[in-house]
């Protein structure tokens, strides 16, 4: 009941713009969906969000596979740098780029800075099945008389191709409901008309039907990725807990450090030149000023309440997602998910809908955006919980019922403090996406309520670079501990696999 509960709240936009699709009729529906602007839409999204996702998916398990297998110098230390970039917002990163280099616009410019925003996405779920695999099988490979390419297309991808498609299914569904850094390369997707329609159209039914386009892509990504995942399940017969040996390089080890440090460099280095340059060349402006220290505080408050709210609303679900196989338990998983890949407004004028109809003395509250952000981020606390109940062996909790414990107890005193980790990385992903959020926070902020990413905007927004500057940049830091959390938890499980 609880889980049905909180995923009834996650997907109340998908009932708002249902809602607003039907008050339109099915001809203005057909109307509105047989302009030439939709086709012109659905080609931009759709080549960018394949374009980017077959990059990501490049980068990310070549990455992966170089931490994980090679015999390189410094592994760890790449792990994090190649980690480095979830700490900068996207519309950060295009701000980066565009400030530096005026003509990074466009599809090929979006491609650029997505991919390399947005693949560690891919690197960190592949490196941990990298991990935590068994290398027996590459090792039989290889004993066959297999080649390392071999063994890398016939054994290696299959056996983390569960984990790839999970990672591009976050790519793909993110890249759907983007909105900043493509206004700032002037590149136009769904997300970004669907923005112009609500906030500058006044045009509701219209965005309604381009929103519900996404959701259909979205299903289509969901059903494709849940397909493929099952193609690559693999099934072995216990945890070795061994890490293989890593493989010389020879001649290819100068190659892949080069490799690995070209995609540092221009994930990190161009981001972090850019503030940098930005920072010491001043901020005059002729905009109001504001208290950077007034928005890091509210910007910290939101993001650490939402990071908390998330991370309990996601239990249940996962929970019941884990446990049970049954079609209720899968359709409500879907559901949570679909959220993903909706804009932020999108999220924000269904949370304000709902509340002016059902709970006014929410409106305009702190409450609301909360609810808001908790909507939106939903699904990554759900995936990172999940995950930590993937790895919590079915036994223990047998165990605890054969001595006696069950329900609360059993929840209570073996299975939360098992998926503790799981939880920690919950709060800290949604608390570090949340942090930097602009579209949803536009609308459903109180007034008079800035945070490091609007005041960012306002100012990025009258090409005031210099002034926005130290809001990237305190945005980019308060991102660094959540990110290093996750790291540091990422190379605890491989110290503990290493030890085990």
């Amino acid at each position: 009941m609880l889980a049905v509960a909180v995923v009834l709240v996650v997907a109340s936009p998908l009932v708002f713009l249902a809602l607003k699709a039907g008050e339109s009729g099915w001809a203005e529906v057909g109307r509105l969906l047989a302009r030439p602007l939709v086709a012109t839409l659905l080609q931009h999204t759709v080549s960018l969000v394949a374009a980017v996702t077959v990059g990501t998916a490049v980068l990310g398990f070549t990455a992966a596979w170089l931490v994980e297998r090679a015999e390189l110098p410094l592994r760890r230390t790449w792990t994090v740098l190649l980690t480095m970039p979830l700490a900068v917002p996207e519309f950060v990163r295009g701000y980066s780029w565009v400030s530096l280099f005026s003509e990074v616009r466009g599809y090929w410019g979006a491609v650029l800075v997505m991919t390399s925003s947005l693949y560690p996405l891919v690197f960190l779920p592949v490196a941990a099945a990298l991990r935590g695999g068994d290398p027996a099988a590459e090792e039989v490979a290889r004993s066959l008389g297999h080649g390392r390419l071999t063994t890398l297309w016939r054994v290696t991808l299959p056996l983390t191709r569960p984990a790839l498609a999970g990672g591009a299914l976050l790519v793909s569904l993110y890249l759907l409901g983007e909105y900043g850094a493509f206004a700032m390369m002037r590149y136009t997707t769904f997300a970004t008309a669907i923005f112009t329609e609500y906030r500058l159209g006044f045009d509701a039914a219209s965005a309604a039907m381009l929103t519900l386009v996404l959701v259909a892509l979205a299903l289509l990504l969901v059903g494709l990725e849940a397909w493929t995942g099952r193609r690559g399940r693999v099934v072995r017969g216990g945890a070795t807990g061994r890490r293989g040996a890593p493989l010389p390089l020879g001649r290819w080890r100068w190659p892949a450090l080069g490799w690995l440090a070209a995609i540092v460099g221009t994930a990190v280095g161009v981001p972090v030149y850019a503030l940098g340059y930005w920072l010491a060349k001043g901020s005059s402006t002729t905009l109001p000023s504001a208290s950077i220290v007034d928005s890091t505080l509210t910007t910290l408050g939101y993001a650490l309440t939402t990071g908390a709210a998330a991370t309990i609303c996601a239990v249940p679900v996962a929970l019941y997602s884990w446990r049970r196989g049954n079609w209720l338990s899968r359709l409500l998983e879907r559901a949570a998910f679909l959220t993903r890949a909706l804009p932020g407004i999108a999220v924000a004028l269904a949370v304000v809908f709902f509340a002016i109809r059902y709970a006014q003395p929410l409106y305009q509250q702190p409450a609301m955006m909360v609810v808001g952000y908790v909507v939106l981020f939903f699904p990554l606390a759900l995936t990172a919980v999940r995950a930590a109940l993937a790895q919590v062996p079915p036994g223990v909790e047998e165990v605890a019922r054969s001595l006696g414990r069950s329900g609360a107890a059993l929840l209570c005193r073996v299975t939360l403090p098992l998926i503790l980790p799981g939880l920690g990385a919950a709060f800290a992903m949604v608390a570090l996406t949340a942090s930097t959020e602009l579209t949803a926070t536009l609308l459903l902020r109180p007034t008079g309520t800035q945070t490091l990413a609007t005041q960012f905007w306002v100012y990025t927004s009258g090409l005031a670079y210099g002034a926005a500057a130290p809001y990237a940049a305190v945005m980019t830091l308060l991102s660094l501990p959540p990110v290093l959390l996750l790291t540091r938890r990422t190379l605890g499980i491989k110290r503990a696999t290493k030890e085990s």
